[in-house]
C-alpha cells in the first residue's frame, strides 16, 4: 500500500484514561511525527467505560496544561467537541486520534469504551476518526513500544485510502513485540471477549455499603476476521465504525410480523 507522505495541518488528540495517561503521552509523539500542529484535549481524569456521553446537565470547565493542551472536566465525547467547536473553532482539526488505551477494545466492548466513544463523536462532527488501543496480558507490562513504533506506519497507511465521507476506524495492536506483529488487517467487531457484567458489593470503613461494577470476560466465538481473531493471531487490526446498530435479521422478522 502507499505510504501517505504529507503531514495533515493539525490533529485533535484525546482519550478516556486521563490527560496523565501513559497511552496519550505516546500518541502526542506519534502525531508530532503525522501532523505540522498537534492539539491535546483529554480528561482530567479516568473516564474509562463512558462511551459516547456527552455531558448536558452539568457545566464543562477546561484548564490550559501547556501549549495547545488541555484538561476538561468531562468525558471522551466532551473533549472533542470542546477541542472541534470551541478551542479549535477557528482553525479545526484535520483528524481526530483517540488513544492510546491501555488495553483493548474489541468486540461488544467498543460499545462501552470511551476511547471509541470520542473517535465516533468525531465521526458526527464530520472529521476523520481513529481509536487506538494497545492489548496486553500483563497490566504491568503494557507493551507501549510496539504502539509506537506501529502507530505512525498504520496511520499513514489508512490515510491514504480514499473515502466518499469520514470514517470512524477502531485500531488494536497486539501484545507482541512490534518486530514479531503481523500486517495491519481489515477486521469486524465481532463477539469480542465480554460475557457480562458483575456487580462487586463492598464495604467501607463506616459500615456502608458500595459497589464496583466489572465487565466478565472469557473465551467467546469469534469468526477468523473478528478483532479479537485477528489480535490473537498477533497482527494489528483495523474495524470501520458506524452509527447503524440496526438489527437486520429482527427488523425482517418485525416487518414480516407487524404488516
Amino acid at each position: 500500500m502507499p505510504a501517505y507522505e504529507s503531514k495533515v495541518p493539525r490533529v485533535l488528540l484525546t482519550n478516556d484514561d486521563g490527560i496523565d495517561a501513559p497511552g496519550l503521552a505516546v500518541l502526542e509523539a506519534v502525531a508530532a511525527e503525522l501532523a505540522h500542529e498537534v492539539w491535546v484535549v483529554a480528561p482530567e481524569h479516568d473516564q474509562s467505560g463512558t462511551s459516547h456521553s456527552i455531558s448536558l446537565h452539568s457545566p464543562l470547565r477546561v484548564s490550559r496544561q501547556g501549549e495547545r493542551r488541555f484538561g476538561v472536566t468531562g468525558t471522551p465525547g466532551d473533549c472533542v467537541v470542546m477541542g472541534v467547536r470551541h478551542l479549535m473553532r477557528d482553525t479545526p482539526p484535520t483528524l481526530v486520534l483517540s488513544g492510546i488505551n491501555r488495553g483493548a477494545n474489541l468486540g461488544v466492548e467498543t460499545m462501552f469504551s470511551g476511547t471509541v466513544g470520542a473517535a465516533m463523536t468525531g465521526l458526527l462532527l464530520g472529521l476523520p476518526s481513529f481509536a487506538l488501543s494497545q492489548t496486553f496480558r500483563d497490566r504491568e507490562r503494557v507493551r507501549w513500544d510496539t504502539a509506537r513504533t506501529l502507530a505512525p506506519g498504520v496511520i499513514r497507511q489508512l490515510l491514504a485510502i480514499e473515502h466518499a465521507a469520514p470514517t470512524c476506524l477502531n485500531i488494536n495492536f497486539p501484545d507482541v513485540d512490534a518486530a514479531d506483529a503481523g500486517p495491519l488487517t481489515p477486521s469486524r467487531q465481532g463477539a469480542g471477549l465480554v460475557e457480562g457484567i458483575d456487580v462487586l458489593p463492598q464495604v467501607d470503613p463506616r459500615g456502608i455499603a458500595y459497589h464496583w461494577l466489572r465487565f466478565q470476560r472469557g473465551s467467546r466465538a469469534n469468526d477468523p476476521d473478528s478483532e479479537t481473531a485477528v489480535v490473537a493471531a498477533g497482527r494489528v487490526s483495523v474495524t470501520p465504525l458506524a452509527f447503524d446498530r440496526t438489527d437486520e435479521a429482527t427488523f425482517s422478522r418485525l416487518a414480516a410480523s407487524l404488516r
